[in-house]
């Protein structure tokens, strides 16, 4: 018999949700290398952009090997230093991320992205839907077909693998999951194919673009999903809502960035609780109705709702500043790799040290919010 982890007693299904953000996506691999270290191993990993690009490096291994394919990915993309960060001052190593960012744009990301040599689109003209960008991704899809597993991923008994995309001509959000399809480094190309720098990916005859234009944080589908099951669900949030009022262009175009692509997981998660509410009334009025008044149909409705199930969301958000530079996205630099990479360990060993979701909440709660507790004391969480 498997021995009870003391952090998932109850034995919750564990859900780990990522966002895209491209290089800042070094930070998911730290938490999952915390979550790894605690035997907190996803059973379900939804992902968006860079988040489905871990996502399929999780899933799509064994447990032995998935740490080493993740530092094998981020090793490949990222950019050598020229000289050690921990050593410079910071106005010295912001200049190193700006001439980071700079070859990334100038050069691409070996592994990942190629610049597009002599294309008419940048011009204007007209050219193949599938070439309609600036960069080519074709390497991404190397590059999976070498680290990830895609026979394992899709045998079922592993982790379910669930990835968004958006249709090009409907603006459609469209996800495809290893229960329902089989899946392969094209469905994971088209959720990071964000225009105009990659290309649409075209699947089954459908043109697909970044699941980030739609939504970047795809919580909802895991709060959609039925039947709702009590959940543990680690959530990682790459961009910040909320930041100071910008003051120069580069601050505004980070401000921006971090707008359109921050987390909207405070609506969904008020949605999910005020349904939870409405399922739970739902049931007490169809107890108070006689017998002669149910139905075997009814039993069954009330019980695809779920809503007696509880989850538990932490929430892990990336605190890095990089100076309010706008391309912190496209910062490959191996130096700000392996610090993300660090953050995310540190948050995530913090969040699984606090372990907010072993205290007892009442039946009738629908979904509990842990926030990263401050380094000085605990803080408890929110509950709804």
């Amino acid at each position: 018999m498997k021995p009870v982890n003391k952090l998932n007693p109850e034995g919750l299904r564990i859900v780990l949700v990522l966002q895209g953000g491209g290089a800042l996506g070094a930070y998911q691999a730290g938490v999952y290398q915390a979550l790894h270290e605690h035997d907190l191993v996803p059973d379900w990993i939804v992902g968006t952009s860079i988040g489905a690009i871990n996502a399929a490096l999780l899933a799509g291994n064994h447990k032995a090997t998935r740490l080493q394919r993740l530092k094998q990915f981020w090793g490949r993309v990222s950019h050598q230093d020229g000289i050690d960060l921990a050593r410079i001052p910071d106005a010295q190593r912001r200049s190193n991320v700006w001439l980071s960012s700079l070859d990334t744009v100038l050069r691409g990301v070996p592994g990942f992205f190629m610049p597009r040599l002599f294309s008419l689109f940048p011009a204007g003209l007209v050219v193949e839907p599938e070439a309609a960008s600036f960069y080519d991704t074709a390497a991404l899809g190397d590059t999976l077909g070498d680290l990830v597993d895609f026979d394992y991923l899709n045998t079922p008994g592993g982790i379910r693998l669930t990835v968004n995309a958006m249709k090009v001509k409907t603006g459609e959000l469209a996800s495809f999951d290893s229960t329902q399809q089989t899946m392969s480094a094209d469905h994971i190309r088209a959720s990071g194919a964000l225009p105009p720098g990659f290309p649409p990916i075209r699947i089954d005859g459908e043109l697909y673009w970044d699941g980030g234009l739609y939504s970047n944080t795809p919580l909802e589908t895991v709060l959609d999903d039925l039947p709702h099951v009590n959940s543990l669900c680690f959530m990682v949030d790459l961009w910040s809502a909320e930041g100071p009022e910008p003051t120069t262009l580069d601050e505004v175009q980070t401000r921006q960035k971090d707008v359109m692509f921050a987390s909207r997981s405070k609506r969904h998660i008020e949605d999910y609780r005020r349904t939870h509410n409405l399922q739970h009334k739902l049931r007490e009025l169809y107890a108070l109705l006689p017998e002669c008044a149910k139905s075997d149909a009814g039993v069954e409705e009330l019980a695809a709702l779920g809503c007696s199930s509880t989850m538990h969301v932490v929430r892990l958000p990336y605190g890095g500043r990089d100076w309010h530079m706008a391309s912190k996205d496209i910062n490959f630099s191996k130096g700000s790799i392996a610090w993300r990479w660090d953050q995310g360990y540190q948050d995530a060993m913090r969040a699984i040290e606090y372990a907010g979701w072993l205290t007892a909440v009442s039946e009738e709660t629908g979904l509990v919010l842990h926030e990263l507790p401050p380094f000085a004391k605990k803080q408890s969480a929110a509950e709804g």
